[in-house]
């Protein structure tokens, strides 16, 4: 009886996870698409960072490639995880885990790029904190699958 439990409670931190990545991302990503000079945001002063980046002169000369990446890339994607996991599917923890694992490349490239920052730094740890969860979901699940 406590297999479950545990892993409905993995499951249900992994759903925070998803949710609370996923909809800040989109949230950012559809700003910087509104506005990809990032004055609205006050994110044009990062924009000289982003020219340690391959193809800088083309994709970064504003924030609009950034947006739709951020979106796609751990908003969409994490929005995704997150309804596998409200429908109980098992696609749902493998990817919740993996996502947090994406989170954590995405923030090794800005701790690449920018000088060290609190928000960075933080959402590295939700990453770690996502992708742990989705470990631990995993194993809980194996464990009640056996």
């Amino acid at each position: 009886m406590k297999k479950p439990l545990r892993f409905n409670t993995a499951r249900k931190l992994l759903i925070f996870w998803t949710l609370f990545i996923g909809i800040g991302a989109v949230a950012g990503g559809l700003s910087m698409i509104i506005d990809p000079s990032g004055k609205t945001l006050h994110m044009d002063g990062m924009l000289p960072y982003f020219r340690v980046l391959p193809f800088a002169d083309v994709l970064f000369q504003d924030l609009l490639f950034s947006g739709f990446a951020l979106l796609i890339v751990n908003g969409v994607t994490n929005l995704i995880a997150a309804v596998l996991l409200l429908k109980k599917k098992r696609l749902g923890v493998i990817l919740g885990g993996i996502f947090g694992v994406t989170l954590m490349l995405w923030i090794c490239i800005q701790f690449y790029m920018f000088p060290f920052n609190f928000m960075s730094t933080a959402y590295f740890i939700f990453g770690l904190c996502q992708a742990v969860t989705g470990y631990i979901a995993w194993v809980l699940l194996k464990r009640e699958e056996a």
